[in-house]
């Protein structure tokens, strides 16, 4: 009987791991597919608990590197405003404090006291991350190679289709309300959620 169970732990775990190397893979909580680019553990910015990305299958998803100190701070007053806009049809803003260019404030709760304070910001955000560079988060990496393009400034934005591809992409001086940034979010939405 133990022998039983123990082989089917083992065929439980190899299934996992064949699973996890694919392009798609189940997530954790058995929702949905969950594509190779959202396949991240990242820390949530107010209390750094982890927090999946898996969870955002199926949705469109707006990736902005972001800072405090910088003259596109303004930007979050934008983004929030899309995210609330939406959210409803599946959009989802991730925000990603950086300093990178050195814009950034000391701390994960500088940050986020900032952002709820100054800006009223509630889409998800996560702790200070590395975006360019050899030291990048994985998840930046693969953005970039994706796309060929890494930010070169604050708030640059990646555009994530409901199949976990990337869609778009957007420089810092494009503003999250400017027409182009708004149809393509529009575009994205409308196309059905992959099965």
């Amino acid at each position: 009987m133990a022998v039983r169970w123990a082989f089917k732990v083992l065929c439980a775990l190899f299934g996992a791991l064949t699973l996890s190397g694919s392009a798609w893979a189940a997530d954790p909580a058995g929702k949905a597919a969950c594509p190779a680019l959202l396949q991240q553990n990242l820390l949530r910015l107010q209390d750094e608990k982890p927090q999946s990305l898996c969870q955002y299958s199926g949705k469109v998803l707006l990736v902005v590197n972001t800072a405090s100190y910088c003259g596109f701070t303004p930007q979050y007053k934008d983004l929030e405003a899309l995210h609330a806009k939406y959210a409803g049809k599946g959009l989802v803003v991730l925000g990603f404090p950086s300093n990178d260019f050195a814009q950034e404030k000391a701390s994960n709760k500088e940050i986020a006291d900032f952002c709820e304070n100054t800006f009223g910001v509630k889409f998800p955000m996560f702790t200070k991350t590395v975006v360019t560079g050899a030291d990048a988060s994985p998840f930046y990496k693969q953005l970039a190679s994706a796309t060929g393009k890494k930010p070169s400034w604050n708030f640059f934005k990646y555009l994530i289709g409901r199949d976990g591809k990337v869609v778009d992409t957007f420089g810092s001086m494009t503003n999250p309300s400017n027409r182009s940034v708004v149809s393509a979010i529009e575009t994205s939405l409308a196309a059905p959620v992959p099965n």
